[in-house]
């Protein structure tokens, strides 16, 4: 297989799917550049594995067109789309050795038997399950079933991988171990990948790029960073990131300034989109707010629970509205719950949404002299 084939283009142009009058997915345009590792994320019923489904030829598409390496597959079989799906169940034949299992599919397809040979010994090297060939999968461990399972799409040689929910039933330590197998695997391959999950930890460690899905329409493409430091919307901000984003109250009072828990705070510069006196939603991430004294941009919380995971302590605690703040600390003193402390931040890192949930972002010159 050439190298141009091995990092086949994916591209969706307006792919719908409906089941009767309910639709499930809305007129999506993606384009997967060859060679990426995207995830698809999102809460359950968001569209996530349908969506990969219908690439994989598994669900037929109401609407829209997709193209794999530039040819069009919408009505193609799955068979001859050149994709090798991972499910989330390992869909091993329990009656047959490690060997057989990653052999069966290229026997089916009459491949030459040293074919097959070189094959499965390339896929077991890559996955470091040659000693397990000769077994059975009710001998193997969950982490060993999964192996096998990728290995039976390795030994294809597929245009693009496609995961769905792959380490879901696995511990999680045997995941995190997975997630490392999974990366190095497509470093080493090479390979376009999708990999559907709903766990943001697998989206943030494995992507090259997210999408992030919700109810059948992507809210937001880019790069973790991207994602993570500047979500479009109040979705994408409170979705990724655990702990999640704090979102607070607060009221817009025009040129740079908004008030929040009622203290205001100055941000520097003008907001697009939005008028003095509206309502917006102030939002920070816990490991941007710092224990300190009271300062310009500060604000007052009580402490009702304090979280001690070792070289990380969360506190939840209370502003005096009532609304709730939750604080990553990596080093400092004990608090008990009751403590009132003071946190203070750069407002660089304050991300701020309207009240529907739209991004606001500085007002450029043009516009401010316009206001």
């Amino acid at each position: 297989m050439t190298q141009a084939a091995e990092k086949a283009t994916i591209e969706l142009r307006g792919v719908r799917k409906a089941f009767g009058a309910l639709t499930v997915v809305h007129g999506l345009d993606l384009t997967i550049e060859g060679g990426e590792f995207v995830v698809f994320v999102g809460p359950s019923g968001c569209g996530k594995s349908t969506l990969l489904r219908m690439i994989a030829g598994l669900e037929d598409v109401t609407a829209g067109d997709i193209l794999i390496a530039g040819r069009d597959v919408t009505e193609v079989d799955p068979s001859k789309r050149g994709i090798a799906m991972v499910f989330q169940s390992y869909a091993l034949y329990p009656h047959m050795s490690v060997r057989q299992n990653l052999a069966f599919g290229l026997e089916m397809a009459k491949t030459p038997a040293d074919e097959i040979e070189r094959q499965v010994q390339s896929a077991a090297e890559i996955l470091k399950i040659g000693a397990l060939l000769e077994r059975r999968p009710g001998q193997l461990s969950g982490g060993q079933r999964q192996r096998v399972a990728i290995g039976r799409a390795i030994v294809r040689k597929p245009l693009a991988f496609l995961f769905d929910e792959p380490l879901s039933n696995l511990d999680a330590e045997l995941r995190v171990s997975m997630r490392i197998e999974i990366a190095r695997l497509h470093r080493e391959l090479g390979n376009t990948m999708i990999y559907v999950t709903h766990d943001q930890t697998e989206a943030m460690t494995l992507a090259d790029r997210i999408v992030v899905l919700r109810d059948g329409r992507i809210e937001q493409v880019g790069t973790p960073h991207e994602i993570y430091e500047d979500p479009n919307n109040l979705f994408v901000a409170g979705f990724i990131g655990s702990p999640r984003m704090n979102i607070i109250d607060a009221i817009y009072l025009g040129d740079g300034r908004v008030t929040v828990a009622g203290t205001t705070i100055s941000l520097g510069h003008p907001l697009a989109g939005v008028a003095g006196g509206e309502k917006v939603k102030f939002g920070i991430r816990p490991e941007h707010l710092t224990l300190g004294q009271i300062s310009e941009n500060s604000l007052k919380v009580k402490v009702d629970f304090a979280e001690y995971l070792g070289s990380t302590r969360y506190l939840y605690s209370m502003l005096p509205t009532g609304e709730s703040l939750t604080i990553e600390q990596r080093s400092g003193a004990d608090l008990s719950s009751g403590e009132e402390v003071w946190l203070n931040f750069d407002v660089a890192r304050v991300r701020l949404f309207s009240s529907v949930g739209s991004r606001l972002r500085a007002a450029t010159r043009e516009m401010v002299a316009t206001q």
